[in-house]
């Protein structure tokens, strides 16, 4: 069974070892231990593709503790019910999750396009008041010159 150090990993996925060191912390991988006082991480062929679903995941946006959930799930028979059921209620969530912020980034640009042509229309006015004034004006100052 082939084995990876973490700077092959690293490589791999185009990732840093502190980030494969944190998703150990989290529980997502566990190397195994050589060397002198175990200081040398191993990674098996498992280890890798538990690495690969959990950046898949990150990619998908899902959190952590749904990324534990399905990598925990990946040592179970492929293709469970109870697995794809899981899988299917950690989609739906995440979905939900995104469509209610497309609606809410919908509504910031509406809010936004508003402020926009509110503020050009004010810009415009802004340009011709001066404009209308002087020639408002101009008009009054010839009369009492004429006068």
């Amino acid at each position: 069974m082939p084995t990876y150090t973490i700077t092959e990993l690293a490589r791999e996925f185009d990732i840093t070892p502190r980030a494969i060191r944190f998703y150990e912390d989290q529980g997502l991988i566990s190397p195994l231990r050589e060397g002198p006082g175990g200081r040398n991480r191993v990674y098996t062929a498992r280890e890798r593709t538990h690495l690969k679903l959990t950046l898949r995941g990150k990619r998908l946006g899902l959190s952590l503790s749904d990324i534990k959930s399905l990598v925990d799930m990946y040592g179970s028979p492929k293709d469970t019910e109870v697995q794809l059921q899981s899988f299917l209620q950690v989609l739906a969530r995440h979905r939900a999750a995104l469509e209610q912020q497309r609606e809410d980034i919908e509504i910031m640009l509406a809010e936004i396009a508003a402020h926009e042509e509110q503020s050009q229309k004010l810009l415009i006015q802004a340009r011709e008041q001066p404009v209308k004034a002087k020639k408002a004006t101009k008009p009054a100052k010839l009369e009492k010159l004429a006068t």
